[in-house]
């Protein structure tokens, strides 16, 4: 896969010949400095972007070659995503926020409202439901978001960074609520510039320049150690 921009003289490949296979059930870091490639693969993995070269195969499908709304679809259906800004909607409260993707799939508004509380519990928010983003810390925030990207049970969870506007215990709470997904059958892909988080993941996956130049297990790192 490739991804350059202004192609000729002065030409970046964001992503100069990336060559990957992430299997079902995987928890995989991708980690990266700044300008590595990295946020770029995230968005070719999120179907945020398409390669300029090169295919990219989602449950089989090659999503390379699909229009906008398709790439919508697969978006809604097969991707939570979680940011590190938590993108939360700051008029909404947490159960609001939480049921916005869910409306575009077209789920009538009871069964909207039971995931999304469903979700808010599971990330130990069921005290906070009524509350708007600036009436919650940014733990709080991106434990929102998670609850957000988990509760329409895609099978993939891309999380960009989740840590990175937190304090410590937040980022610890964040981590563990990834690898108990992980653990119950979830694929998480995690965007990471920090050696210490992707340590957290079973493979990593280590871009610079836009190639990959390690990719390994972290044997120390099994769902029974979670």
């Amino acid at each position: 896969m490739y991804k350059i921009y202004n192609p000729g003289e002065n030409e970046v490949r964001a992503l100069d010949g990336i060559n990957l296979s992430i299997e079902d059930g995987e928890f995989v870091a991708i980690v990266g400095h700044s300008g590595s490639g990295k946020s770029t693969f995230m968005n070719m993995l999120g179907c945020l972007d398409v390669p300029t070269s090169g295919e990219y195969y989602l449950d089989g499908v090659n999503v390379a070659t699909l229009g906008d709304d398709e790439l919508s679809d697969i978006r809604n259906k097969k991707i939570g995503f979680i940011f590190q800004g938590f993108n939360l909607i700051p008029s909404l409260n947490a159960v609001e926020n939480v049921e916005l993707p869910l409306i575009y799939r077209g789920m009538g508004k009871e069964e909207r409202k039971r995931l999304a509380v469903e979700a808010l519990t599971r990330v130990g928010l069921e005290k906070r439901l009524t509350h708007r983003p600036m009436q919650m810390s940014g733990g709080q925030q991106q434990r929102v978001a998670i609850a957000r990207a988990i509760a329409a049970r895609p099978p993939m969870i891309l999380a960009d960074e989740p840590t990175g506007n937190l304090d410590t215990k937040s980022g610890v709470d964040v981590m563990n609520i990834l690898r108990e997904l992980w653990r119950e059958g979830r694929t998480i892909v995690l965007i990471t510039h920090d050696n210490e988080i992707a340590a957290s993941a079973r493979r990593v996956v280590r871009i610079i320049d836009g190639k990959i130049v390690e990719d390994y297990i972290n044997e120390a790192i099994t769902k029974e150690t979670v």
